[in-house]
């Protein structure tokens, strides 16, 4: 039976970026993915360019296109545009290219990858995890790592993240050719979904288009207002191929590692539940995973609890606010966008926050209180 360092479940955007920092370390990993290879991957693939620090290697390759702007609309009307000027760009990456760049970057450092494969028990023997995988093949490992995404089996088996999930109900696809969206920018769109909204994300010769609603477990089965929407964007012809996901959004704080055993990304429930943003939040996760393991492994600290706490600060503090927000927006949409949206300063506040320049907190309380209130300052 082989022995690794660290295995994690999941070789998607967590699980490689996990991966890699792990093995920049000289630690022994392996990943255990179900997935033969990576297709189409449904994200919209926007990304704060001030994320790079938190992955050890150069992604220029996989940046799609550069945002300048940023583009609020209420069904297809009452436009508006914030400049996206700040010290952190707005990048848009191809998903596909991201997670392959880091698998191969984390094969080069050593890290073992078997796809095609199910985790079907995980047990602990001696203080050391014993993984049987579907095809009869075990492993042990000193530290394992639950990155299986928002459909994730083993968070709840460790008990990691909320006891009861919330998902937000999203349609992916994407289309040849811009539409009427600019090339430099990204487009929000108001008004069609209910509890939600619809975006536009360009990358170099198409668009990822996505649907989401966020709250009172909407659906997004009409086809008749998702092909208002697609039309919005500037097309003409809707065949395409969709993919319908539920995100597993950010639900409250909460305990995301246990003895040995820690989970990332959209395992751990830390998808943006305002602007349904997921890379973000997986790679500070995946970074704070390895640096936890590190410094257990090398005897600096006896357990991984400085992990939970570190997201908590860094990410779920400004989450709660963003859950707040959505809470509110959602459920009275069109005053969110009269008093949210088109406020002279909020749209470069949202931008802002994309970027990673602001958190929610720093404008939520304002925010809500004029939400509620119905009044300006």
């Amino acid at each position: 039976m082989k022995g690794f360092d660290v295995a994690i479940i999941g070789g998607g955007l967590s699980g490689s970026s996990t991966a890699l920092n792990l093995s920049k370390k000289g630690y022994s990993v392996l990943v255990i993915e179900k997935e033969k290879f990576q297709g189409y991957i449904p994200c919209a693939g926007g990304m704060a360019s001030s994320m790079q620090k938190f992955l050890p290697l150069d992604i220029e390759d996989c940046i799609e296109t550069k945002i300048k702007n940023v583009e609020f609309r209420w069904k297809a009307s009452d436009n508006v545009i914030a400049d996206l000027t700040g010290e952190s760009p707005f990048w848009i990456i191809k998903r596909e290219k991201l997670d392959q760049l880091l698998i191969d970057e984390s094969q080069r450092n050593g890290v073992q990858i078997i796809r095609s494969v199910l985790v079907e028990k995980v047990t602990k023997k001696n203080d050391r995890w014993e993984i049987t995988c579907n095809d009869a093949r075990k492993y042990k490992s000193e530290f394992l790592v639950v990155a299986d995404g928002s459909q994730s089996k083993w968070a709840g088996y460790f008990k990691l993240g909320p006891r009861n999930p919330k998902f937000a109900n999203t349609i992916s696809m994407r289309l040849k050719g811009l539409g009427d969206v600019p090339r430099y920018a990204v487009r929000f769109e108001f008004g069609f979904i209910r509890y939600g909204f619809a975006w536009a994300f360009p990358l170099k010769d198409c668009l990822n288009i996505g649907l989401g609603t966020f709250i009172n477990n909407g659906h997004l089965e009409n086809q008749a207002i998702n092909n208002q929407i697609i039309k919005s964007f500037g097309f003409n012809n809707f065949s395409c191929k969709t993919i319908k996901k539920k995100l597993r959004i950010w639900n409250g704080i909460h305990s995301i590692n246990g003895d040995k055993v820690l989970a990332v990304g959209d395992a751990a429930s830390l998808c943006d539940p305002f602007l349904a943003e997921g890379i973000r939040p997986s790679l500070i996760s995946s970074y704070y995973a390895a640096e936890s393991i590190d410094q257990c492994l090398s005897g600096k600290v006896e357990n991984l609890n400085l992990y939970t706490k570190t997201i908590n600060n860094n990410w779920g503090k400004s989450m709660a606010w963003g859950r707040r927000i959505a809470q509110v927006f959602y459920r009275f949409p069109r005053t969110g966008y009269q008093l949210g949206i088109k406020r002279k300063t909020a749209p470069k506040r949202i931008a802002q926050i994309l970027s990673g320049e602001m958190s929610y907190e720093d404008i939520a309380r304002r925010v809500i209180l004029r939400l509620l209130t119905k009044r300006g300052d």
